[in-house]
């Protein structure tokens, strides 16, 4: 009897070591949450603020800004990075807007101010950018055969593998993307000081085993094979993050001719990339979209009243 005890304590005690240890991995993995410090106002521009659906009843903090026209215009779904917010990526608002994309600008679940998740990662960021798409889909004055994708580091890799997966994205632009989340996983637990042999290892197990998927089935470079649409892979030559090599091994993985690789004299942050190649990237953006002719009239430009009823009336459910 005294055996089954102590074995029963000894149990419980492994037990509850390794949900403590689990709790541990994700709470030091979770992104800050940061409150925006921008809106479009402050590049002269009105936006629609709305609450987008998304999986498991949750919804995403959005601002959408339409192109004022009588023809259906593309649209550019724009995700942020790890720990950032769409107020972060208003740097390519105005200059997609002034080229006639309407533009939506989501928060990832877990960031700025969408709901909050027991974790995210980068297939939850590419299930966020899906609702994106799907609520363009449905958008008065949005063309949905010219959709794009833009997105900045994780959210940069959550737009390939979310292009990879569908056949309505006309063209993906990838700012400052990593190569493989392992590669990432690796970078961080040095710096932690986390010997992969002892301890490195179980915590990237236990990390796929959260997000359900490994990391080369979600991988950029996996993403890179499976694409139909031209990328654009801007990135910082000084970045210290993401190697610049990384876009390198992204553009050798990608099929030829439908990859291009911009180098960008800064670091990780987006907004240099932006700044420093904002006309080539809007002309990557033209051409791809320009082999469909939006050429459906529409009787005005998309007004409030539209969007609240577009707003209550779409439902989009993913699958985990």
């Amino acid at each position: 009897m005294q055996i089954l005890w102590i074995t029963a304590i000894a149990l419980f005690s492994v037990l509850a070591l390794r949900s403590g240890a689990h709790a541990l991995i994700l709470r030091g993995l979770r992104a800050p949450r940061l409150a925006h410090q921008r809106t479009p106002a402050d590049v002269g521009l009105s936006a629609h603020a709305f609450r987008l659906p998304v999986a498991q009843d949750k919804t995403l903090f959005a601002w959408f800004v339409p192109v004022p026209s009588q023809l259906l215009s593309p649209a550019v779904v724009v995700m942020h990075g790890w720990g950032a917010n769409a107020s972060l990526m208003l740097p390519a608002l105005e200059p997609l807007h002034a080229a006639g994309f309407a533009v939506l600008l989501i928060d990832a679940r877990c960031h700025g101010e969408s709901d909050d998740e027991a974790f995210t990662s980068l297939p939850r960021f590419a299930q966020d950018i899906e609702a994106g798409l799907d609520w363009l889909h449905q958008c008065p004055g949005v063309d949905r055969g010219r959709l794009a994708v833009m997105g900045h580091s994780v959210g940069a890799g959550a737009a390939l593998l979310c292009a990879s997966r569908r056949s309505d994205v006309r063209a993906v632009v990838s700012l400052s993307a990593f190569a493989h989340p392992r590669d990432i996983m690796r970078r961080y637990l040095a710096d932690a000081q986390i010997p992969y042999l002892v301890l490195g290892w179980y915590v990237m197990r236990h990390v796929q085993a959260v997000i359900g998927a490994q990391f080369n089935d979600i991988a950029p470079l996996t993403s890179m094979a499976c694409l139909n649409c031209p990328v654009l892979l801007v990135h910082g030559t000084d970045d210290e993050l993401v190697p610049f090599t990384d876009a390198l091994r992204l553009e050798s993985a990608g099929r030829p001719g439908q990859v291009q690789c911009l180098a960008v004299h800064g670091g990780h942050d987006p907004s240099e990339a932006l700044v420093a190649q904002g006309a080539p990237l809007i002309h990557f953006l033209q051409q791809a979209v320009s082999d469909i002719a939006a050429a459906t009239p529409v009787t005005s430009a998309p007004s409030h009243d539209e969007f609240q009823v577009q707003k209550l009336g779409l439902s989009t459910q993913i699958a985990l």
